[in-house]
């Protein structure tokens, strides 16, 4: 059994933006203060997700750059010190359905106030409002410094 298993889980979107980068900052903080560990979530949407229709490419072309991005996102934040466990998980699908789930039995939920969001996401309403109208947890939304 892992150590980590039954610690107390900070959940935190990471999206590439300076808020999502200044929350896992925030969120690794807390979870030292709570002794316990960090769960950073991104999630990938592919552009056929949008309708955009492009040349027939690798289908894991997307999804390889994205884990790649996001590995590097976190190694840059984090840094060598890393002083609280961080699992890192980059999923397919709705932000905001995607941090839910992944919030579920949580500490608590950790996201940007603004993130890397199209127009689409300007019309359905941010990312960080939604999640925190619908949370199962406490929700703190963290701002750019």
């Amino acid at each position: 059994m892992d150590a980590n298993e039954n610690a107390p889980r900070v959940v935190v979107g990471v999206d590439g933006s300076p808020s999502s980068h200044a929350a896992l900052r925030w969120a690794i903080r807390h979870a030292a203060l709570l002794g316990g560990v960090v769960d950073a979530v991104g999630a990938w949407e592919p552009p056929s997700h949008f309708g955009w229709s492009a040349p027939v490419v690798d289908p894991t072309f997307d999804r390889e750059l994205a884990d790649r991005r996001f590995a590097d996102q976190l190694d840059t934040v984090i840094g060598p010190d890393q002083p609280v466990p961080v699992r890192r998980a980059m999923v397919l699908g709705d932000p905001t359905d995607v941090l839910l789930e992944a919030a579920q039995g949580a500490e608590v939920l950790v996201v940007g106030s603004h993130g890397h969001g199209g127009f689409t996401r300007a019309l359905l309403g941010s990312v960080s409002t939604r999640v925190a109208q619908h949370a199962a947890c406490p929700v703190v939304i963290v701002r750019a410094q």
